[in-house]
């Protein structure tokens, strides 16, 4: 059998014909996690047991009956937030260090329910915010590209998992940009759905009115398959949202003919200015668009800075109310950079969290009337190529702000695409998004810049771990 992981729907279409079996799959992806997350730290645990006998369970099912979709006999992770029935949910945090949750997060029996095998939890940020951190029961998770340098967070194990083929896809969690950060620093494609599309239920929260739970994959067409799974109302959920599911791969080969794509140029060149190559990158994006026959529309929003401003506030106030217990009793448990963010929380007044909320009603009506002129809309994933891990300041994003962050404080739907690869060798990414719960477009859009561009062929070289390490 070959070294190389196929992407989802490669492995679907292989389990189908008889010519893969999920004990295979997992095997290879298990043999890599041995090989290689000693220099990764993808995994906070793997769950080999689980895996083997999740994987016999599905060939079982498949030579009796078929596939019962595109996931069964899929090897995945789940970010260590998301509680697992019976295996250990840590948090990244000595604060959880013993939490074995009696049930499964919703998010979780939903893939389980898909025929999933699940290859173990993947490390996160403290509580998904405030890394990397070194002084944490666990280390961070390294870059698969150069394991000097910084995956993002705070779905930062999901991302370089991913990326070094270690599982075939993942969830992870995005508050102002977690699931889309690593992907764009770790060159694959990461979804953040509209804001109540997944269920939260059972999900540790970060801040409550900007959570949501994601794919990660390596191709915006894994990325529906396994939003397919994941969508839907969950009662348990109070922001489950109860609009309709449709089918994300049905338009996924329409291409953008027609479509009109706008570009919010003002956030990447004036507000905060991004490197050559994520401009290089942009640029290219615009071009294949056009090529592609859609038509390319500027943009004028209000300074990214808003967003950023309004995002932080929020998010910083209900973070710390989210963990004002813990910190009460154990604050000694948590690492200093989330231990110093909760003690910030303390000094946002009441005031400062009402006109934030205030900001967030008025510019999320400005991107609903943006985006009501357009399909989409286009701007930077993140600034620049991945930066040194040590490097990495600890108040990230809080002088600059990200380009992620205004798609939570509006709840709509953003992806991350690789667009090219920076003077350092590492990845670079566009952002798409789109009107609530135009996933299914926001993908067409993913996929058609995809299948036009060809960094897609590329992976991190794994052979050369250890000498980064």
């Amino acid at each position: 059998m070959s070294d190389a992981i196929p992407t989802i729907a490669q492995a679907a279409a292989a389990i189908a014909a008889g010519t893969l079996t999920s004990l295979e799959l997992t095997e290879q992806c298990l043999e890599r996690i041995a090989a290689h997350d000693a220099e990764l730290h993808a995994f906070v645990t793997v769950t080999a047991a689980r895996a083997r006998a999740d994987a016999e369970q599905a060939d079982a099912e498949i030579r009796q009956s078929g596939p019962k979709g595109p996931l069964h006999g899929i090897p995945i992770g789940l970010k260590d937030i998301i509680d697992t029935k019976d295996i250990l949910t840590t948090c990244q945090s000595a604060q959880n260090s013993q939490n074995v949750p009696g049930a499964d997060a919703s998010c979780a029996a939903k893939l389980r329910e898909a025929g999933t095998t699940l290859l173990g939890k993947l490390t996160t940020h403290e509580f998904a915010d405030g890394g990397p951190s070194f002084d944490l029961p666990w280390p961070p998770a390294r870059n698969p590209w150069d394991t000097t340098r910084f995956t993002a967070g705070s779905s930062s194990g999901t991302g370089a998992a991913v990326a070094a083929g270690l599982i075939l896809g993942g969830l992870g969690t995005d508050t102002g940009g977690s699931i889309r950060g690593p992907a764009a620093l770790c060159g694959i494609v990461g979804l953040k759905p509209t804001y109540g599309r997944v269920s939260r239920a059972g999900v540790a929260p970060a801040a409550y009115s900007l959570d949501h739970i994601g794919p990660m994959c390596w191709t915006s067409e894994d990325c529906a398959i396994m939003l397919q799974a994941l969508a839907g109302h969950d009662a348990t959920d109070p922001a489950s949202a109860t609009t309709p599911v449709t089918d994300y791969r049905a338009a996924l080969n329409a291409g953008v003919k027609g479509l009109r794509v706008g570009v919010l140029r003002r956030w990447h060149e004036v507000d905060r200015p991004v490197s050559d190559a994520v401009l290089a990158g942009i640029e290219g994006a615009i071009k294949a668009y056009r090529a592609l026959g859609a038509e390319i529309v500027e943009l004028s929003p209000s300074p990214i800075q808003d967003y950023g401003a309004a995002g932080f506030f929020i998010s910083t106030a209900e973070r710390g109310a989210a963990y004002e217990g813990m910190m009460l009793r154990n604050p000694e448990k948590f690492g200093q950079r989330y231990r110093d963010r909760l003690v910030f929380a303390t000094f946002v007044t009441g005031t400062d969290y009402v006109q934030a909320s205030r900001m967030r009603r008025e510019l999320t009506q400005e991107m609903l009337s943006l985006l009501s002129q357009v399909d989409v809309v286009l701007t930077a994933g993140n600034p620049d190529e991945a930066p040194l891990i040590e490097n990495v300041p600890r108040w990230e994003n809080v002088e600059k702000p990200n380009f992620t962050m205004p798609f939570n404080l509006t709840g709509l739907p953003a992806v991350c695409v690789p667009s090219g690869f920076g003077p350092n060798g590492m990845p670079v990414s566009i952002q798409l998004a789109a009107k609530p719960f135009a996933e299914a477009m926001l993908l067409r859009v993913a996929h058609a810049f995809e299948m036009a561009t060809s960094w897609r062929e590329r992976r991190p070289d794994l052979t050369k771990l250890k000498a980064a390490a």
